[in-house]
């Protein structure tokens, strides 16, 4: 059985035409973007604008306002930081969700021992906020909110634009974490009223390595005070080399789903169908976590009850599910996002998540479903075969 590969939440591959496009600004091409004597550089520097303007266009921003990083989390870091640092309020206060991603929590933690003011607000059990949270929670001193736009564990879409609605009216600064949304569900940042919002390009079939964050010029300019030296690059934001290969990719990923969106979508849509469909007729207890409507169509994460998901995962060979967060992976702890949404213990640890992508055939899922069902009964039979000698052991004694 060739490797099948269903954690398109935790990385994509790059495409092929991706990668067509990078090649030769590694080798022909290798000017630095910032080396304005010579025609190498002046090469490398159009390269890395016709690519900011591909990611505006994209966003419905002026190329003016996109700042490459390294990825989401740098740009996570430089936002909130940014504005927090930044701030004149004496002891400013943040706002964001139980349920966002650890770069977003633990940025916000580690702000909390500096004084800042961070309240963490629950979801319903669907995963998606109550706006009355976000209202209720809003005080003199709050200064940013920051929400995920799309779950990276359980995909739910949270109401950005009426949490950008809000954070207008109280003149709140709004950051959106879209590394998961960018290039799945239409986003223009002006309708949604989003003032900082951050990226990745190997969520979206490019490399890994380069990222972008948008940073509002007008109605109103976010000012923020930058967390590294050393440079004057990407407006004095973010300094250092601009990685000319990567930001090349990052453009033509962006160009490839502007173009084929819709079709793309309406595919992994029936391909999570027919994976769900599949599951639940050979596994009728199974549980959906998040709401299943307000979710990014490539995402599906169940529960499976007495099964344990790490002991499912290390039986299912060439298929590549995960039970979450590659960021969280390594951590020996139940998903802070799972327990946010009411989940025991025992059914946080009986999760697996699957991410379906742009590469994944109708084979692909009928395979799935077909080794998922049979090693989930296999667990059941081994389960039930220890819970009844253990009783057995009981009786004796």
């Amino acid at each position: 059985m060739k490797r099948i590969y269903l954690d398109n939440n935790s990385t994509t591959q790059v495409d092929p035409s991706v990668l067509e496009k990078m090649l030769p600004w590694f080798t022909e091409k290798f000017g630095n973007s910032a080396s304005s004597t010579h025609a190498f550089g002046w090469e490398a520097e159009e390269a890395c604008d016709i690519a900011r303007e591909q990611i505006a266009n994209a966003l419905n921003v002026n190329t003016s306002e996109i700042i490459f990083t390294s990825g989401a989390t740098e740009s996570i870091n430089i936002a909130i930081r940014g504005v927090a640092n930044n701030s004149e309020i004496e002891s400013p206060h943040i706002i964001t969700l139980k349920t966002e991603h650890k770069a977003v929590i633990d940025t916000c933690e580690a702000l909390e021992k500096n004084g800042i003011e961070v309240s963490y607000l629950n979801v319903k059990s669907n995963g998606i906020v109550d706006l009355k949270e976000i209202k209720n929670a809003i005080k003199e001193n709050t200064i940013l909110i920051s929400i995920l736009h799309a779950n990276n564990e359980i995909g739910v879409i949270q109401p950005i634009e009426e949490i950008g609605r809000i954070c207008k009216e109280k003149k709140i600064i709004f950051h959106v974490d879209g590394a998961q949304a960018l290039g799945k569900i239409p986003i223009d940042l002006n309708k949604l009223n989003i003032d900082l919002f951050s990226m990745s390009a190997h969520k979206v079939y490019g490399p890994k390595g380069i990222g972008a964050l948008f940073i509002r010029r007008k109605n109103p300019k976010i000012i923020l005070k930058p967390i590294f030296t050393g440079g004057g690059q990407e407006k004095n934001i973010r300094p250092g080399t601009l990685p000319v290969p990567l930001i090349v990719g990052f453009g033509k990923a962006i160009k490839i789903l502007t173009q084929n969106y819709i079709s793309e979508n309406a595919k992994i849509k029936k391909l999570r169908d027919q994976l769900l469909n599949g599951l639940l007729a050979n596994i009728p207890n199974l549980i959906i976590n998040g709401d299943i409507k307000n979710r990014l169509v490539g995402n599906l994460n169940i529960s499976i009850p007495n099964i344990n998901g790490e002991a499912l995962i290390m039986r299912l060979g060439k298929i590549s599910v995960s039970t979450g967060s590659a960021c969280t992976s390594s951590i020996i702890a139940p998903s802070h996002v799972l327990k946010a949404i009411g989940l025991s213990d025992e059914l946080a640890y009986a999760t697996i998540r699957f991410g379906i992508g742009r590469f994944n055939t109708e084979l692909d899922i009928e395979t799935a479903i077909q080794v998922v069902s049979k090693t989930v009964d296999r667990l059941t039979k081994i389960n039930k075969h220890i819970h009844k000698k253990e009783k057995n052991h009981e009786l004796i004694n």
